[in-house]
C-alpha cells in the first residue's frame, strides 16, 4: 500500500531513519532524500539519521556528517522510519529502533521483504528504494540536496539506467530531479564510475582469479581476508565486483564472496534473467531482488560455491557432471598457480 506522508507524520515529534547494514548507493540516496526533506519541511520534528559508515564518494551528498553511526542512550522514537531494508535483521546494530519505536513504517522495494514494520510500502516492481521515496514526497517542495540524494539512489540501482528495472516512471522521476539543477552526470561520476587505486586492484585481483563453471554460464570469484588486508581495502572497495563479474559474455549468473569471518562470508549474487538469485538467497537466510540478492553463509568457500551451484544448477534445469558441481578444488590450484602478487 502507498503511505501518506503528511498524515503518518501527524502528532510526531522525534523520528529515526534507518537502512541497511552496509548501505549502498540507494539506502543512502534514499534516507538522506527522506532526512534532508523532513528537516527542511517539518523544522519542528526532531530527526535523526542512523547508517553504519558510508563510502567516502556519497559525502559528496549534502549534509552526509550529519548521519549518526552509533546509538544514543536514548533511542525511543514517536516514529521509526526503515527504507531499502528487506527485513528486521539487515537494520544490524540500528534494530532497536524499530523494536523501541512507537510506531513504524517501512519503504522498501525488496521482493524478499516480509512486511515487518506496522506500515509498509512495498513495490518490489520499483527501481528503487530512492523512486519510491520521491513518489511519497511534493514535487515543488523537492530542493536541489534532496534532489541529489534521490538522483543518486536511483542511478545506483538502476546500473546508471541499464538494469530492467529501469521503467517510464523511472526515468519520469529522474528528468523531474533533474529539473532541479543537479548535475546528474557528476553524480553518476564521482559516487558509481570513479573508483580510487585501492578498488581498481581488488577488483582487479577479482578478475584474474574468477573462474567460469556450470558450463561457463556461471562466474566465481572469492576475496580473502589475507587479501583485504594485503591491498589495505574496506568491504565498500568491494563495490561493484559483483556487476563487473556479470557482464561476462555468456554467463547467467555471478558469484562474488568476500570473506567477513573464519569460515563466513558475504555473498553477491547477480542473473541476466533466467535464474531468480532472489530465491537462491532467501534459501539460505538472504534476501533481494530477482536479479540481485545477497546472503551471508558459513563454512568454507568451497562448501559456499557448492550449496549456491546446486541451487543455481535446480533453476538451470540442466544436468552437469560432478567434477563440475565441485569446481572449487580445480579452481584454487589454478589460482596458486596463476598467482601474478604475493600475497602473504
Amino acid at each position: 500500500m502507498k503511505i501518506v506522508l503528511s498524515d503518518i507524520l501527524k502528532g510526531k515529534k522525534r523520528i529515526a531513519l534507518s537502512g541497511h547494514v552496509r548501505p549502498d548507493g540507494d539506502c543512502v540516496g534514499s534516507s538522506m532524500g527522506l532526512y534532508l526533506y523532513l528537516t527542511e519541511q517539518f523544522p519542528e520534528i526532531e530527526v535523526d539519521l542512523y547508517l553504519e559508515k558510508i563510502p567516502a564518494s556519497f559525502s559528496i551528498i549534502s549534509r552526509t556528517e550529519e548521519i549518526r553511526h552509533t546509538l544514543s542512550e536514548e533511542t525511543a522514537y514517536d516514529l521509526f522510519i526503515c527504507l531499502d531494508c528487506g527485513d528486521e535483521q539487515r537494520l544490524g546494530p540500528f534494530a532497536p529502533l524499530l523494536r523501541q519505536a512507537a510506531h513504524t513504517v517501512c519503504i522498501d522495494h525488496h521482493v524478499s521483504n516480509d512486511a515487518f514494520a506496522e506500515l509498509n510500502y512495498i513495490r518490489p516492481e520499483a527501481s528503487s528504494t530512492s523512486e519510491l521515496v520521491y513518489t511519497l514526497l511534493e514535487d515543488e517542495k523537492i530542493s536541489k540536496a534532496c534532489a541529489e540524494a534521490l538522483y543518486m539512489g536511483i542511478a545506483h540501482d538502476t546500473g546508471v539506467f541499464q538494469y530492467s528495472c529501469t521503467s517510464p516512471e523511472t526515468m519520469e522521476a529522474a528528468a523531474q530531479l533533474l529539473r532541479k539543477g543537479i548535475d546528474g552526470s557528476e553524480i553518476i561520476e564521482k559516487t558509481y564510475f570513479e573508483k580510487t587505486y585501492i578498488q581498481n586492484q581488488i577488483l582487479g585481483r577479482a578478475l584474474l582469479e574468477s573462474m567460469l563453471v556450470l558450463e561457463k554460464q556461471v562466474v566465481v570469484s572469492v576475496v580473502s581476508r589475507k587479501e583485504m588486508e594485503f591491498f589495505e581495502a574496506v568491504p565498500s572497495d568491494l563495490e561493484g565486483i559483483v556487476a563487473q563479474l556479470r557482464q561476462t559474455k555468456g554467463v547467467e549468473v555471478a558469484i562474488f564472496l568476500h570473506e567477513t569471518d573464519t569460515r563466513e562470508y558475504k555473498v553477491s549474487l547477480r542473473s541476466k534473467g533466467k535464474v531468480n538469485v532472489s530465491s537462491i538467497a532467501q534459501y539460505f537466510g538472504g534476501g533481494g531482488h530477482v536479479r540481485a540478492a545477497g546472503v551471508t553463509m558459513k563454512g568454507s568457500a568451497h562448501d559456499v560455491i557448492n550449496n549456491l551451484l546446486r541451487q543455481i544448477t535446480l533453476q538451470l534445469k540442466r544436468g552437469i557432471e560432478e567434477k563440475d558441481r565441485n569446481c572449487y578444488g580445480k579452481w584454487n590450484s589454478e589460482r596458486i598457480q596463476r598467482k601474478r602478487i604475493h600475497i602473504p
